[in-house]
């Protein structure tokens, strides 16, 4: 079992989110309990190029404060929506430690968080969506409420992912 945190970057994570004090709040224990637990905790961050608004080189790109990343976790960099795309080398990283079950968990759950859970799927990990660690903005289509609840409520379970309540993660982080 790892915890896999997406682009909760300083320049994505913010109050603009849907149900951001819940979600920020449910990430933050989440992380807590699996490093009390040993579960290794490990980081995306999405990077697009110098330049723009995710440029590596600034502080948009740095993880949210509150989930910094302790020394020796693991964190890998994409430029694409998927974190298991193979620019990423997280696939081989998991593969090579014999991981399947994933917990996974950030932002934007409409472009990030689908395209990750829908590709770790295809890989044949085993994910699992706590309700309320992932969240979106508002886009073209529909608002950010809408957004959260339609592939969280909707799309991911019964096809991509597993979704699980937070109490039900807490217990697969202890168990």
């Amino acid at each position: 079992m790892i915890l896999l945190v997406v682009d909760t970057q300083k320049g994505c994570f913010n109050e603009s989110l849907y149900s951001f004090e819940t979600v920020k709040n449910n990430i933050k224990l989440l992380i807590d309990i699996a490093r009390k637990n040993n579960i290794e905790v490990v980081y995306v961050q999405h990077d697009d190029g110098p330049g723009s608004y995710l440029d590596k080189n600034t502080d948009n790109y740095e993880i949210y404060d509150e989930f910094t990343p302790r020394e020796g976790e693991r964190h890998f960099e994409k430029n694409v929506n998927s974190a298991f795309h193979p620019m990423t080398g997280l696939t081989e990283y998991l593969n090579s430690k014999g991981e399947k079950d994933i917990i996974v968990v950030g932002v934007s759950t409409d472009y990030c968080m689908d395209a990750t859970i829908k590709s770790g799927f295809e890989k044949g990990f085993n994910l699992f969506v706590p309700g309320y660690t992932n969240s979106t903005y508002d886009n073209p289509y529909f608002d950010k409420e809408t957004a959260y609840k339609y592939y969280n409520e909707f799309m991911w379970g019964e096809r991509y992912a597993k979704i699980i309540t937070l109490e039900q993660a807490i217990e697969l982080l202890q168990s």
